[in-house]
């Protein structure tokens, strides 16, 4: 599977994003939180994602984006590692809750324990039957 992070791919429906804050269930490795949800309905593809960086911490739109970008771009070089190990379809909303720009090696790195942690938590829910 190439590392791309194609359009199918992206978090866009407003339904889907309610959803997430009220139903979803969620795992933080500071600095990110990770909600997800379990999509019932099946999608066009396995994970849809989105990013957010709240305006209360970066009132800057150029430093909001600027972590966005690592926050997809980290996603987008790990993704595999989830794309191989699940069934079903889940939509993920990726947080940022620090209060400072951060390297982006810093946001690789806890981006590979957090998907390790979903990986366990989807795995001890749904066990393979």
């Amino acid at each position: 599977m190439s590392s791309k992070f194609p359009k199918k791919e992206k978090l866009k429906s407003e339904s889907l994003i309610r959803g997430i804050f009220e139903e979803g269930k969620s795992i933080t490795s500071y600095p990110l939180k990770l909600i997800y949800l379990n999509i019932k309905t099946p999608a066009k593809t396995k994970v849809q994602c989105g990013v957010a960086v709240p305006k209360r911490n970066f009132k800057s739109a150029v430093k909001r984006n600027r972590i966005k970008r690592l926050l997809r771009e980290s996603y987008r070089l790990n993704k595999e590692q989830i794309f191989n190990n699940i069934e079903g379809s889940f939509a993920f909303l990726f947080l940022y809750l620090g209060k400072e720009i951060p390297e982006y090696e810093e946001v690789e790195k806890q981006m590979r324990v957090i998907l390790k942690q979903f990986l366990i938590r989807v795995t001890n829910e749904n066990p393979i039957k």
